[in-house]
């Protein structure tokens, strides 16, 4: 056995459904790169991982070599006056809102969670709730240094076919050893919000297009347990930055901690119905403006460290998925519908529209339509037999799914989702693989 790569723990992605062992080498300094790729190879195929918030199976590779990037967690060079900002692999969105945020400049998108890192944000091409505004990760990244395993490094940038196999291409064209890309200026570091809600889906549609022109940021929550004329009513949040307040950086832990794995019957259909009806009650209360902090506002669930483990010791899997305009209003009411009527709802369910802005890598998963996530405890056959229903929707919906949080997606509806993926397979490194890549490319 090569000594760089060590035998681990069992691993487990953010969902916890999926978890194996593994040969796991953790570098601290970019000069271990070269090393570590030497002893991958087609018949010993490795994958880098950061922080491991992908839900699913994309970031792990069962039996196989990991590289952990986490050590490599250097901020290289930041120009207060520009914005430009380049840091290694391993900086999380976190470490760089502590530099950002005090300095007036804040991330040009970031997803609910701000402990992922910088190669994950590109491996994933994340989005937030600003997509209709901003686009995604990959639309602001101006640079970056890639390691294939062949040994050869190379700067790319927008333009080059590599850059954009790489940005959303899930960690297998090569190690990405560090990012440049471009910060927005922010005239604090507080929100302008808005909750305004719904009494049915339906409405979403018609709220959010009214929002949209004029906040950059924007989703709703909604009720996946209630049928009927309440059938996914829920609460749109919209906000912009705050003209005159404060520039401060978030407080770096999360204030609460979850010990241990809840039991199994925590989660339920009585726990999420009043969950359910609980916020929307609560959010109802507030409705109309607000100003808060921006951690809050775009990272409410940080605030709780490891909250997976709210859904026990089997996990859960998230769905998301994206409809195209022309169906999605139908599609998403067809959704709810398929959800209500299982009886497993999600206590964790957001809608958002993504806007127009052409995708920056062949597989991101944002395209101009709607986007739902749900969170689903693992209840075996079930809960799969839901997601099943759920995909033949979004498959005669002409939509797709995010690779980032999926756990069992059929290689079929990968495929019929990203047309530009045949394209991509010429770029992945033959020396890295994911369980995911496996199950969707046979």
């Amino acid at each position: 056995m090569n000594t760089r790569f060590h035998p681990s723990d069992t691993l487990a992605s953010w969902g916890r459904v999926v978890k194996a062992r593994h040969l796991v080498a953790r570098p601290r300094f970019p000069d271990e790169i070269a090393g570590l790729i030497s002893d991958l190879s087609a018949d010993a195929p490795g994958l880098a991982v950061g922080l491991r918030r992908s839900y699913g199976d994309s970031n792990l590779n069962p039996d196989g070599r990991i590289i952990d990037m986490t050590g490599l967690d250097r901020m290289i060079a930041f120009d207060r006056e520009t914005g430009l900002m380049r840091a290694e692999a391993g900086v999380s969105f976190s470490q760089a809102l502590q530099l950002l945020a005090p300095a007036g400049w804040f991330l040009p998108t970031t997803p609910g969670t701000r402990f992922i890192t910088m190669g994950g944000a590109v491996a994933n091409d994340v989005h937030g709730k600003n997509h209709h505004a901003a686009g995604t990760f990959g639309a602001s990244v101006t640079r970056l240094k890639l390691w294939r395993t062949d040994g050869v490094a190379q700067e790319i940038g927008p333009g080059h076919p590599l850059f954009h196999a790489t940005v959303g291409g899930l960690g297998l064209t090569g190690i990405i050893e560090w990012i440049e890309f471009q910060a927005v200026r922010v005239p604090s570091t507080e929100v302008q919000g808005e909750d305004t809600p719904f009494e049915h889906v339906s409405a979403y549609f018609d709220i959010a297009a009214e929002k949209k022109d004029s906040y950059e940021h924007t989703m709703a929550w909604v009720d996946c347990m209630t049928g009927g004329s309440q059938l996914g009513r829920g609460i749109l949040s919209s906000a912009n930055w705050y003209q005159h307040g404060d520039v401060k950086a978030h407080r770096e832990e999360p204030r609460r901690k979850i010990p241990v794995e809840a039991p199994s019957f925590a989660i339920n259909s009585l726990t999420v119905r009043a969950f359910n009806s609980i916020r929307n009650d609560l959010k109802k209360m507030r409705a109309g403006p607000y100003r808060q902090h921006y951690e809050p506002f775009l990272y409410p669930l940080d605030a709780i460290a490891d909250w997976n483990k709210l859904y026990g010791a089997r996990g859960f899997y998230q769905y998301q998925c994206v409809l195209p305009p022309e169906t999605a209003r139908d599609g998403v009411v067809e959704l709810f519908k398929t959800i209500v009527a299982s009886g497993q709802g999600s206590p964790l369910a957001v809608l958002k529209d993504f806007g127009p802005n052409p995708p920056v890598g062949l597989l991101s998963f944002p395209r101009e339509g709607t986007t739902l996530a749900l969170d689903f405890r693992n209840q075996g056959e079930a809960t799969l037999r839901l997601m099943a229903d759920l995909d033949r929707i979004v498959a005669s919906a002409g939509g797709r799914l995010y690779p980032a949080k999926d756990g069992r997606i059929p290689a079929e509806l990968f495929q019929s989702g990203f047309p530009k993926w045949q394209e991509f397979r010429d770029h992945v490194d033959p020396g890295l693989s994911s369980a995911f890549w496996r199950r969707v490319s046979a």
